[in-house]
C-alpha cells in the first residue's frame, strides 16, 4: 500500500511494521513535529467511510495506559488510514517466541497489565474478540499496550458479538459459534497466560470435528503439568479463565486480576520473603505497585451513548441528545 521514502500528507513512511488479516502497519515520522507515529491502512478501502471510522471511534472512547492510543484518522488521495502512537519495542507474541516459558512474575505482570486493558474496555461496553500476544506490545521498560481492535464491537447493541471473528487457537469455544460475551475475552487472556507460563499453547488450533470437544473442555491439559514450577493456585486460576462454560469463568477482567493478586501471595516461597524492591524515591516497584499506580492513572471511563455515540453524565439514563434508553 505504501512504500518506504514515500510522503502522504504530513506522514513520511519509514518501514513497514507488518501485516494482518485487516491491515498493514506502517512506521512513520510526522514531519510538522518530527514525531514517529504508527499508520494502519485497512485492506478493505472499498468499506463505507463510516464503517472505516468504527476501529479510530472505538479507540477514541478509550484512554489508558496499557491500550494503544489512536491519535486521528485521514484519508489522502482515497487511501483511508489510522494514525496512531508508536510504540518502540517488540509483540508479546515475539518474547514468548524468543524466550519460551517466562518466569512466573514477568508473566503474572504481563497479565495483569492485559486485564487493566481488558477491563477498561469492557467497561466502556467494548468487546476486543481478538485478544492474543500478537495483538500486545511490550515497551523496552515493560509497559504493554493492547492494539487492534479491528475486530470489536460495542457489546450494548447485541446480546452478543453474532461474527464468528477471532484467531482460533485464542478463541473460546462459544466464539466457533458467533456468541462472543465478555467472558470471551476473558478465556482468551487465559489462553495467552496458559502460553506465557509454559511456552506452548493448550491445544492446537481446534478443527471442526474437535469443537464437541473444546466445548467440554476436554482439550486443555492444565499448565501445571507441563511445567511443573507453575504453583498449584496460579494453575487454578488459568484453569478457571479456561472453563468452556462462559457462565463458570471469571466474569470480569479486574476478578481475574485479582485472582492472580491473590493465588500469587498465597503460593509457597521458593526462597526467604524480602522487602518488596523500591525505585530512586521510594516508588514500590512490586506486581502490586505497579499494578496501584497503573489504575492511580487510569482515567475515569468515559460514558458514551450506544446509540448516537454523545457523551452521557455519568448518572444518565437516558440520552438528551437523542433520548435512547442506556
Amino acid at each position: 500500500m505504501f512504500f518506504r521514502g514515500q510522503t502522504i500528507g504530513k506522514y513520511r513512511i519509514l518501514s513497514p511494521l507488518g501485516s494482518g488479516g485487516f491491515g498493514s502497519v506502517f512506521l512513520a515520522e510526522d514531519t510538522w513535529i518530527d514525531k514517529k507515529v504508527a499508520l494502519k491502512v485497512p485492506h478493505k478501502q472499498h468499506l463505507d467511510f463510516g464503517e472505516l471510522l468504527k476501529e479510530p471511534r472505538l479507540l477514541a472512547a478509550l484512554s489508558h495506559p496499557n491500550i494503544v492510543t489512536v491519535l486521528t484518522a485521514e484519508r489522502h488521495d482515497d487511501v483511508f488510514f489510522i494514525v496512531m502512537e508508536y510504540v518502540e519495542g517488540r509483540t508479546l507474541e515475539q518474547i514468548v517466541q524468543a524466550d519460551g516459558a517466562l518466569d512466573l512474575p514477568r508473566a503474572l505482570d504481563f497479565t495483569c497489565q492485559i486485564c487493566n486493558a481488558v477491563d477498561h474496555a469492557h467497561r466502556a461496553g467494548i468487546l476486543h474478540r481478538d485478544i492474543r500476544p500478537g495483538n500486545m506490545l511490550v515497551a523496552e521498560g515493560g509497559l504493554l499496550k493492547v492494539t487492534d481492535f479491528g475486530t470489536s464491537r460495542f457489546l450494548e447493541i447485541a446480546a452478543h458479538g453474532t461474527t464468528v471473528i477471532g484467531s482460533p487457537p485464542y478463541m473460546a469455544p462459544e466464539q466457533f459459534y458467533g456468541k462472543a460475551v465478555f467472558a470471551s475475552d476473558i478465556y482468551s487472556v487465559g489462553v495467552t497466560m496458559y502460553e506465557m507460563l509454559t511456552g506452548e499453547l493448550p491445544y492446537r488450533t481446534p478443527a471442526p470435528a474437535d469443537l464437541e470437544r473444546l466445548v467440554r473442555g476436554e482439550l486443555v491439559t492444565p499448565p501445571r503439568v507441563r511445567n511443573a514450577r507453575i504453583p498449584k493456585a496460579i494453575n487454578d486460576v488459568v484453569m478457571h479463565a479456561l472453563a468452556p462454560d462462559p457462565n463458570a469463568r471469571f466474569q470480569r477482567a479486574d476478578e481475574l486480576m485479582q485472582a492472580i493478586l491473590a493465588a500469587r501471595d498465597a503460593a509457597p516461597r521458593r526462597v526467604p520473603s524480602v522487602r518488596p524492591a523500591t525505585a530512586p524515591g521510594g516508588a514500590d516497584e512490586s506486581l502490586a505497585g505497579i499494578q496501584s499506580r497503573l489504575k492511580a492513572r487510569e482515567a475515569p471511563a468515559a460514558r458514551f451513548c450506544w446509540h448516537c455515540r454523545k457523551p452521557l453524565h455519568a448518572r444518565a439514563d437516558r440520552c438528551p441528545f437523542c433520548n435512547e434508553a442506556q
